[in-house]
């Protein structure tokens, strides 16, 4: 419950201009396992990484939902769209297909290794923060935001690439 009071920021150490930690995983797109590397990624443009709690809870399918319908939006802009879970990895792969409607991949985070990387883990267990980044293929972070609900990640972060789009043609 305190994690509850914390407020947003606290979340997200990575700041603006940071470089990205890179990483590989294995990551599920509409339900097919497959290897994610983000330098591979980041050379076809900006990568929106967003980090939730866990799969098929309230907020995370409010969010995956989301993602999804914005998916062809983002990938206007070039943009890779990716989400990392630490909790309820035993259901990305389904999570893949109903949730995010075969539109973008996401992948399971065991150990919470590329979570932390990332500074977004909460907690003793370390469970994903709702963290979502937009990464540019110089491996800067170009935006940043977590919150606890998932109704302003995906606009903000579509936002973040068009703007980096407009600026970078």
């Amino acid at each position: 419950m305190a994690l509850l009071a914390l407020p947003a920021s606290a979340f997200a150490a990575l700041k603006v201009g940071d470089s990205a930690p890179l990483f590989s995983t294995e990551a599920s797109m509409a339900g097919k396992p497959y290897a994610f590397d983000l330098n591979a990624a980041l050379r076809n443009g900006p990568v929106v990484l967003y980090f939730f709690p866990a799969a098929f809870t309230a907020g995370c399918t409010v969010e995956a939902h989301a993602f999804a319908e914005a998916a062809d939006a983002f990938k206007a802009q070039g943009a890779t769209l990716i989400g990392v879970t630490a909790g309820n990895i035993e259901r990305v792969r389904e999570f893949s297909v109903s949730e995010c409607s075969n539109k973008f991949a996401v992948a399971a985070d065991p150990g919470a290794r590329i979570t932390r990387s990332y500074k977004a883990a909460m907690g003793p267990m370390a469970v994903s923060s709702r963290t979502s980044y937009v990464i540019t293929p110089d491996r800067r972070i170009a935006y940043v935001y977590s919150a606890l609900s998932p109704d302003n990640h995906v606009r903000n972060t579509l936002d973040a690439v068009t703007a980096w789009r407009r600026a970078h043609r």
